[in-house]
């Protein structure tokens, strides 16, 4: 499994009343197909998106603190084929050529990730200047070369050290990142207009602390539940530490979302895809905007949680943007009584959820269905008042390699691509404020827990020799971003 498939039926969120409207026939396929041409705003974002530890490499050099993922990478049998992020795409050395890169492909926006061991080894403490030097040359690199940087603070590789002392179920973790922040917007504040908090929450605490199947391993709901808790404070103390020290800045967070369908149209299953689109797209978005958590379970677990008097108006800030990650969508449908009483956690959660089986297939086995990111843009349009939203993370996995003469034909990447752009485009059409897109990933890169097996990049890379190749993908990508057109 992987860090986007689905989070663990333990958790979920719900969204408040559910209207008769709630569910609504499944569309065709082709119910989004390009129409030629397709004009996108202009000014809009074109990029692509990196995290530290996938790309980085150099993991013991200039003061770099253990993170959790080095911990996790190097424990036998946690990741595919015993793969590290020691080297990875070694963008660490190579920042200068994978720019270079990035204006060759006319991209005008770059998401990237700041290391937290990189800049505070023990997670604490004064900051590590080579550490902050690494991210003032690539933000400099970057605004020299026409691009936007996007930094992430949070990309899910948390300081060893601070694992160590209780992780994210810990609320003291919540003030250290605070902390984290403001050493980072303070050194880069007059570089960087734009920030994006966290990545994916939901995925990094179900996956690590629920699932164990991400860093760092553990696989308890009580830990689970007080992480989501946490991270939620955290992503309020965050935007404040920002903004103190850079007023000005735009500051959102990236948030994993999957389109939640009902797999009939039974007044359970209609409950039963709003409980799921309530933990899978709302538990770190209604803490942030309205102060309170969804209704996704069948009763909040407040003391587990450990929710003390007045953290909901700490978890409570001001977005400036959203960002949405998208990758598959759900169906979902109701439990029988049975099952409740086999299962206990089915009393808190009593969901079925699987992925769509309708579409065609990536190598990941996610289903491709356009529809899903509309429907997904649309549903917090309405539901948010006509927030701003910047597409973080979008993209496929297939195993296409150079051919003889060096070129990778990735066909069916282009196709993606086309299909998920033209239905951005329809939301933008139908109202969706998107202000910009970024295809995951720049680089083929270590895919956490499936290691190198997993192709993501819109440039190929030899892992061996570091070559870079730009695929058919990536070429045809440049061209949309160049001409803001889908011919």
């Amino acid at each position: 499994m992987n860090r986007r498939q689905f989070v663990s039926g333990s958790l979920c969120l719900l969204a408040s009343a559910i209207s008769s409207s709630a569910w609504k026939p499944l569309p065709a396929l082709g119910a989004i197909a390009p129409k030629s041409p397709i004009t996108f705003p202009k000014n809009f974002y074109w990029g692509t998106a990196t995290a530290a530890y996938q790309v980085e490499g150099a993991v013991r050099e200039d003061g770099r603190g253990e993170s959790i993922w080095d911990r996790f990478s190097h424990t036998p049998g946690k990741v595919k084929h015993g793969d590290t992020g020691d080297v990875a795409c070694d963008h660490y050395h190579r920042y200068r050529e994978d720019v270079a890169l990035m204006k060759s492909l006319h991209m005008n926006s770059y998401r990237f990730s700041i290391a937290w061991p990189r800049i505070q080894p023990e997670g604490v403490g004064k900051a590590n200047l080579k550490g902050l030097d690494f991210y003032k040359r690539l933000v400099d690199e970057l605004l020299a070369a026409g691009i936007r940087p996007l930094p992430t603070l949070y990309h899910w590789d948390l300081p060893q050290a601070l694992e160590d002392r209780g992780g994210w179920p810990n609320r003291d973790t919540a003030a250290r990142f605070a902390e984290y922040v403001d050493v980072v917007a303070r050194a880069l504040g007059d570089r960087v207009s734009d920030w994006v908090l966290f990545n994916e929450p939901t995925t990094f605490t179900s996956y690590g602390y629920l699932d164990g199947i991400n860093a760092p391993g553990r696989k308890s709901i009580v830990d689970f539940l007080r992480a989501t808790h946490v991270v939620n404070l955290a992503q309020g103390g965050g935007f404040r530490a920002l903004k103190a020290a850079a007023p000005k800045a735009r500051v959102g967070t990236a948030l994993n979302m999957s389109s939640c369908e009902p797999a009939t149209n039974s007044p359970e299953d209609r409950l039963a895809a709003e409980r799921t689109h309530a933990i899978m797209n709302l538990w770190f978005l209604e803490p942030a905007l309205n102060g309170r958590y969804p209704e996704a379970f069948t009763f909040l677990p407040e003391t587990v949680m450990g929710i003390k008097s007045g953290d909901m108006e700490q978890a409570r800030v001001p977005l400036d943007f959203l960002g949405i990650n998208l990758y598959y969508r759900t169906i979902a449908a109701s439990v029988g009584a049975w099952s409740r009483v086999t299962d206990p956690k089915m009393w808190l959660f009593p969901v079925n959820r699987e992925f769509g089986k309708q579409g065609p297939r990536t190598d990941m086995d996610w289903e491709v269905w356009p529809q899903s990111i509309y429907d997904m843009l649309m549903r917090i349009t309405k539901d948010y008042h006509r927030p701003v939203i910047e597409i973080t993370e979008n993209g496929c996995a297939y195993s296409d390699g150079p051919d003889a003469q060096g070129v990778v034909d990735d066909t069916q990447r282009v196709e993606y691509y086309r299909g998920y752009l033209a239905a951005v485009a329809k939301a933008i059409a139908d109202g969706a404020d998107v202000r910009g897109y970024h295809a995951w990933s720049l680089l083929d890169n270590f895919e956490w827990a499936e290691g190198y097996s997993a192709r993501f990049g819109l440039v190929w890379v030899d892992f061996k020799t570091q070559q870079r190749i730009v695929k058919a993908s990536g070429r045809w990508y440049a061209g949309v971003a160049a001409n803001g057109v889908i011919a």
